[in-house]
């Protein structure tokens, strides 16, 4: 078997796991790497597999195989990020068992203002993955067509009524949040069911503090997620995933990815 050697390599994310954002996921890894170096190969991630040797792996990869892949890679001393061991963790039900057993502040399970049923087995790879009911007998139903789907992990939450807050970071170093009902950026129609932001006064560094603390439980380098603000001001973190697209602030997080992969080079 052929085995192709580089010093760094991009392993692009497939696109299942971008829905509606394939490209603006292929820019950030794409501007990453031309900041890095001007010859970076990008390869599909359904490609990837051990015949391809390099010091340095940039990967948006979720495949699972390709995940086993890295970790291989990862024992034999190459940089990988993100590493294949942390986003194995990403699953939104071992999220959000990480989150309650380190009491980082997530919606409660009961409520008056309904619930959102998620697939907890994978990051969403459709909007039907993500729902909202208005009731228990929705969320019934809901249920429902999640086993007709052959969705068995679920993760159900009350609905937090307040503004919901987009957030990236990558490393110690780098975070910025929007709101997106103000550029109109979404990928689903879910923020329309809270609505127009009211931008409620918040602990802005308790934000950054607390997906930092999320992100270091599971060693992931770049990571984004969804967080509400209520009208007390009070915080919680309704979504979490590794490397998002960044198409707010494209430009800086390509600069702080760049910075964070030559650290761990030297």
């Amino acid at each position: 078997m052929e085995r192709k050697k580089y010093h760094i390599l991009a392993v692009k994310r497939d696109v299942r796991f971008s829905p509606y954002s394939e490209a603006k996921d292929r820019a950030i890894l794409q501007l990453s790497s031309e900041l890095l170096s001007s010859d970076v190969p990008m390869i599909e991630e359904s490609l990837f597999d051990d015949t391809y040797e390099a010091d340095v792996y940039l990967s948006m990869a979720r495949f699972p195989t390709t995940i086993q892949c890295l970790k291989r890679l990862e024992t034999k001393g190459k940089i990988v990020v993100n590493s294949g061991f942390a986003v194995e963790k990403c699953s939104r039900s071992n999220l959000h068992s990480l989150m309650l057993s380190h009491q980082i502040p997530i919606p409660p399970s009961e409520g008056e203002n309904g619930y959102w049923l998620k697939r907890g087995d994978a990051a969403t790879q459709q909007e039907e993955d993500v729902v909202y009911c208005k009731d228990e007998s929705s969320l019934l139903k809901a249920k429902s067509q999640f086993l007709a789907r052959g969705i068995t992990d679920m993760v159900v939450s009350a609905h937090v009524v307040g503004d919901v807050v987009k957030f990236y970071g990558v490393g110690h170093h780098f975070f910025r949040y929007f709101y997106p009902t103000d550029d109109r950026q979404t990928k689903f129609s879910h923020e329309s069911v809270n609505g127009e932001a009211h931008h409620y006064a918040f602990d802005e560094a308790y934000l950054s503090h607390e997906a930092q603390r999320l992100a270091d439980v599971i060693s992931l380098d770049i990571y984004g997620g969804d967080a509400i603000i209520d009208k007390e001001g009070r915080m919680f973190i309704i979504d979490f995933n590794d490397w998002p697209s960044f198409s707010r602030c494209r430009n800086e997080a390509a600069e702080a990815i760049a910075k964070l992969i030559k650290d761990k080079m030297q």
